[in-house]
């Protein structure tokens, strides 16, 4: 503390170290590297140049067990540290997602469609998928197409019957899944005038209404 006020605050040793009540002796004793220590920290070098990912952990096992010195792990510790031969770590790379945006609110029946994908599995371990469609105006389930399978020429058929009996929608909101960005789907949507809305990858929560109510 007394060696840090000297440092940082540009007073004299003899002042510090009245005002800490420590003896002037202490506070200028300097330790000297032996000749062991001057052995240790070449050897702390020699290791950490050459095995990079190597820490203090690493370095130590290898002086002890392989090179079969008797040092003392303190004293080992704390020359590595002197010589700041540390690991650096690397931090955390923050992933920025974008904000959400907000989902208009349809305000008439066939105006805005949702539709997902759904997983289970059967007792004999076998998964099979459930393909949902939802009206978001009136949160209406229109259809639950179960099979092991649900290519996107699947997904079309389904959406086909359902027109059938309710209409034309506007839009068609889903995910970024592989179904839903095949060419089939895009050009069956094209040549029957619907939209075809992705949500914003990294936000399954603009899909939630769909997944919320099944």
């Amino acid at each position: 503390m007394a060696k840090k006020v000297v440092q940082y605050n540009n007073i004299s040793i003899r002042l510090a170290c009245l005002s800490f009540a420590i003896c002037e002796t202490c506070c200028r004793y300097q330790v000297k590297l032996s000749a062991e220590n001057e052995e240790i920290a070449d050897w702390l070098i020699r290791l950490t140049h050459n095995q990079r990912n190597w820490g203090f952990g690493l370095c130590f096992l290898y002086l002890r067990n392989v090179k079969g010195f008797g040092w003392n792990h303190k004293n080992v510790y704390r020359i590595y540290r002197e010589l700041e031969l540390n690991l650096r770590i690397k931090p955390k790379k923050r992933l920025v997602r974008e904000k959400p945006e907000a989902l208009e609110v349809p305000e008439e029946i066939n105006q805005v469609w949702s539709m997902d994908f759904m997983h289970d599995q059967l007792s004999n371990g076998r998964s099979y998928r459930l393909f949902n469609v939802l009206d978001d105006y009136n949160r209406e389930g229109l259809c639950i197409d179960v099979d092991f399978s649900l290519p996107s020429a699947r997904v079309t058929r389904t959406l086909d019957q359902i027109i059938e009996w309710r209409g034309k929608p506007q839009t068609i909101r889903c995910d970024n899944g592989p179904e839903y960005i095949s060419h089939h789907l895009q050009n069956w949507a094209k040549k029957r005038d619907i939209e075809i809305s992705y949500i914003q990858p990294g936000n399954p929560q603009q899909n939630e209404c769909l997944c919320g109510t099944l």
